[in-house]
């Protein structure tokens, strides 16, 4: 039986972007990073020194200026070619767009840039033990001092707990003079009163997520970022912006799945008829591939917008929902129609349907964005901590 694929979205740089991936054995240690843990950091370096971290980021800062749009299309490329790993990494100057856009000049210059040539590495902690989804319940206090603040509480299923060299840390400041109280501080993860420790996950291993501890940690105020209180309005944009982009990791690392399992299934011959001809399991095939383009589509069109400077919160939180709904279901039928390979690590299936399972759960859980999109529909007056609850979000 012949089996004719459908084309990846097309951009100019894919054919460099297909190249890095080759010469850098991106797959292959895509794998590697599950049976082996560890951060990535000869490919990282080798990213931001080829121009693939921060791809929607100024030139001036080290990115490639991209649209929005466009940088989706490449993330979604990069994740079929690679898996997640590299796609979320090629990702993280914007998961610490906080910095870039609202740091003082030193901040960006001495920690942002370096970040985007792949030289650094910046975590992101917000979510806490106890918080949920309630930013309402976060607990860290920044405590004001003559120059600076003592930091004190603990973070909970931070990405990186082990490996960054520097967090953004969201604080509460408890003054008078703060809005909300949330305040951004960039954190040196090796000093005195900094303890950290790695929770073992079910995917992302090479992650190594886990829990940070601060104990009247000295920051100076020269490492806030912005103004103090001010953080939540900074954060808004950024979740937006990486819910959507996320989407687009998962669609491409499902439609990778799809994609061998349509090959497989076009191949293999069951009770006399090639098992494609069997309806259940080239109906499902087919239903799969509609909903992972429909899906793409609105990612896409959601960034577009995105980029055109609208409101698009309702929007980037269902594309994330669909997209992980999507591409959990897609990949469990590849696995499924790949008999017992499939079940077996010898496949890739089981440890992407592994790694886009914290889809549902990082960056805003599937509960919560659902209740952000249905303000659509059912509208009142929006508070900001209504808005997006961005606990629950394993940064």
């Amino acid at each position: 039986m012949t089996v004719e694929l459908p084309p990846l979205p097309d951009d100019p740089l894919a054919a460099e972007l297909d190249s890095f991936v080759d010469e850098h054995r991106l797959a292959q240690r895509y794998r590697e990073l599950d049976r082996a843990p560890e951060f990535p950091r000869s490919e990282f370096l080798a990213m931001g020194r080829a121009g693939w971290l921060g791809l929607d980021r100024a030139r001036e800062d080290g990115g490639r200026g991209i649209s929005l749009p466009r940088a989706g299309r490449l993330v979604y490329r990069l994740a079929f070619r690679s898996g997640t790993t590299f796609a979320k990494l090629s990702l993280q100057p914007g998961f610490s767009s906080v910095l870039g856009d609202h740091g003082s000049r030193d901040l960006v210059t001495q920690y942002y840039r370096p970040l985007v040539r792949g030289e650094i590495l910046i975590g992101t902690q917000l979510t806490e033990p106890e918080a949920g989804s309630d930013l309402r319940a976060l607990s860290t206090v920044a405590e004001p001092t003559s120059d600076g603040y003592l930091l004190t509480g603990s973070k909970s299923e931070i990405a990186f707990a082990q490996d960054a060299s520097w967090a953004i840390v969201y604080a509460r400041v408890p003054t008078e003079r703060s809005r909300d109280g949330l305040t951004a501080l960039l954190v040196r993860q090796d000093q005195p009163g900094v303890r950290r420790e790695v929770v073992p996950d079910l995917g992302e291993h090479w992650m190594r997520r886990g829990r940070v501890h601060y104990e009247r940690v000295a920051v100076s105020s020269a490492f806030r970022i912005g103004e103090e209180g001010a953080a939540l309005r900074y954060l808004l944009p950024e979740l937006d912006r990486e819910r959507a982009l996320l989407a687009m990791i998962y669609l491409g690392v499902a439609r990778a799945s799809w994609d061998e399992a349509v090959r497989r299934v076009g191949a293999r011959r069951v009770f006399d008829r090639a098992l494609a001809d069997h309806e259940a399991v080239g109906f499902a095939l087919v239903e799969d591939w509609a909903e992972l383009e429909a899906t793409r589509l609105y990612a896409e069109r959601t960034l577009e917008r995105l980029a055109q400077g609208e409101a698009v919160d309702q929007d980037a939180a269902l594309s994330k929902v669909l997209a992980t709904r999507v591409a959990l279901r897609t990949i469990d039928h590849a696995l499924q129609f790949s008999g017992g390979a499939g079940y077996s690590a010898e496949l890739a299936h089981e440890q992407r349907w592994r790694d886009v399972r914290s889809g549902p759960i990082a960056h805003g859980s599937t509960e919560l964005l659902l209740r952000t999109a249905a303000r659509r529909i059912w509208r009142r007056p929006a508070r900001d901590s209504d808005r997006t609850g961005p606990a629950d979000s394993s940064r």
